[in-house]
């Protein structure tokens, strides 16, 4: 199943290198769509299907924070799972991430394989040589 992203960062290089990123982990991938700070993400949340968010913490008028804060107050976007990706690397804040409802955090820079790993454990999708399903040998009547 290939999975709409929404990638939220103020810099648009940054951007770019989080799309090419993802694209190269093999992670699958339907539409990537951009927005540069959280106020923008809203508004592709809007009038897009997204099933995953990646933002960055640090954002002039709206942080990522903040975002997932909105996020995790929408009856219709709270399912959503959001990464955030920050070079920051405190514990506290990571705490904070976690405690607000982020699915994940990953630390810039990261690789493809870290990257797929951790996405594909949040939408529960089997990693490469892991099998996603195992009927065994039993056998199904539809």
């Amino acid at each position: 199943m290939a999975y709409n992203i929404l990638v939220v960062d103020d810099s648009l290089p940054m951007r770019a290198v989080i799309k090419k990123v993802v694209k190269a982990s093999g992670f699958d991938v339907g539409s990537l769509y951009e927005a540069a700070n959280g106020r923008e993400a809203l508004g592709v949340l809007k009038d897009s299907w997204i099933d995953l968010i990646l933002t960055d913490y640090n954002m002039p008028d709206m942080d990522g924070l903040e975002l997932l804060e909105a996020i995790k107050k929408d009856e219709i976007l709270k399912e959503i799972p959001v990464v955030m990706i920050t070079t920051e690397g405190s514990q506290q804040r990571i705490q904070t991430f976690m405690d607000k409802g982020a699915a994940a955090y990953v630390k810039k820079p990261f690789t493809p394989d870290e990257i797929k790993s951790k996405l594909s454990q949040i939408m529960g999708e089997p990693e490469d040589g892991q099998e996603g399903f195992d009927g065994g040998d039993e056998e199904f009547d539809f």
